[in-house]
């Protein structure tokens, strides 16, 4: 089997040969939060441009759930747990680049970020939507790093090997946000795996609308919860790759990051699907930690049911921009808006799924038109025959409409858009 290089692209390489997609916009650094000085200075500042907290109605969701029993693993860069921000919030976990380091040692600053965004307290850098969640941090070979130690020296299938340790680890949620633009069967197995294991599965989108807007993988995988980007005016941002595959949008635009691996100020800009997906994994933890008994299925059913869709959203019908609708924890949480559903069905894919699942269908198949109905099957049909919204939505990212837990956003869905079948499910 000949080896395929798989590996996480730093923001800002924009080679044309290169497919390896990147994992942050590079949209330019808007400016800078120093670090050091003035931690608590530069916490309020960093906090103050974390928009989403608010139109999410956070505050009012932590007195609830702050993703307290709830574990994620970040498969990215590595993620440095010493942080202000992150300090007592990382468990051990795995360096599966085949090089000198370990799975804390953050050679980019971009799995950090990540982390904190899903569960940093917020002394003195970005504050996580769910706080009290743990990380699991597995890192993985970027391009730069390949590119500065030479293919032989590293683990060229770090991607599939991280997936399985993942889903063999105490992980609940496992968080990928980076991506490349061609399917390997070997990773996409992988991501099976962590389903039969229990797992719930997120990945970014991508963020290379502009530049072709090939499929992204895993985020593309049937099994996979693809997460695109919406930024403060509801709105999907133009760079967030879209399609049949989009399940979800969450946050991703004017979010800030860590600047570089001295960790010792964050840099304005967008974090795009990136972002956008570890913050539809925190709000997942969420949910989860507030009900603690429900299996991944289930979790997943509620977000999917309470995901913004605008005053004139059709919960049959799907956007190529933003799938189901833009993630919104408090919808549940606070008011009850999702119901869990059967514990043992994957709401994308209709078939059986969880500890045992594998054995059990190979046992007693699952015939197609016996699976529950789901979100994602109007009128009781499979997955694979929900409508989705297709080219005449609005190229900026298709009119939202949506509500983050009751801030309005943009206008809804404009009439006359063209329907086209979703295949991608249900396969």
């Amino acid at each position: 089997m000949t080896a395929v290089m798989t590996q996480v692209r730093r923001p800002g390489l924009r080679h044309p040969l290169r497919r390896i997609l990147s994992t942050v916009t590079a949209v330019g650094l808007l400016g800078t939060a120093l670090i050091g000085a003035a931690p608590a200075a530069a916490a309020a500042d960093v906090q103050s441009k974390q928009w989403y907290l608010n139109a999410m109605h956070a505050e009012e969701i932590w007195k609830t759930a702050t993703g307290k029993g709830i574990k994620v693993a970040v498969i990215d860069t590595g993620v440095n747990p010493s942080t202000a921000s992150l300090k007592g919030q990382v468990e051990k976990g795995r360096d599966l680049t085949g090089t000198e380091g370990e799975a804390t040692d953050d050679y980019e600053g971009h799995g950090t970020t990540m982390a904190e965004l899903i569960a940093g307290k917020g002394r003195g850098g970005l504050r996580g939507l769910a706080p009290d969640a743990k990380i699991i941090p597995f890192r993985v070979v970027d391009l730069e790093l390949e590119e500065r130690m030479g293919a032989a020296k590293v683990n060229t299938w770090s991607i599939r090997d991280a997936i399985r340790a993942a889903a063999e680890s105490d992980a609940d949620i496992i968080n990928v946000s980076f991506g490349v633009d061609i399917p390997v069967s070997d990773d996409e197995e992988a991501v099976e795996y962590a389903l039969k294991k229990g797992k719930l599965f997120f990945a970014a989108a991508g963020n290379n609308a502009k530049e072709g807007n090939k499929a992204n993988y895993p985020a593309s995988y049937p099994a996979a919860v693809s997460v695109a980007a919406m930024g403060p005016d509801g709105e999907v941002a133009d760079y967030s790759q879209h399609g049949e595959f989009v399940d979800l949008a969450a946050p991703g635009d004017s979010i800030p990051s860590w600047c570089d691996t001295t960790f010792t100020r964050y840099c304005d800009g967008d974090g795009g699907t990136s972002a956008a997906s570890a913050l539809a994994s925190a709000s997942a933890a969420l949910i989860w930690s507030a009900h603690p008994d429900w299996t991944a299925n289930q979790v997943l059913r509620v977000m999917l049911e309470s995901a913004g869709r605008g005053k004139d959203g059709d919960k049959k019908t799907l956007s190529e921009y933003y799938g189901y609708g833009v993630v919104r924890p408090g919808a549940h949480i606070n008011r009850g808006i999702g119901k869990p559903g059967d514990p043992d069905i994957h709401p994308l894919t209709n078939k059986k799924s969880g500890p045992g699942a594998a054995e059990e269908q190979k046992q007693s198949p699952l015939p197609e038109d016996s699976a529950s109905p789901s979100p994602k099957a109007p009128d009781g049909k499979p997955g694979a025959e929900a409508a989705v919204a297709g080219s005449e939505e609005k190229a900026g990212g298709g009119s939202l409409g949506i509500m983050l837990g009751g801030v309005a956003a943009a206008a809804a869905l404009a009439g006359g858009v063209l329907f086209v079948v979703r295949r991608r499910r249900g396969a």
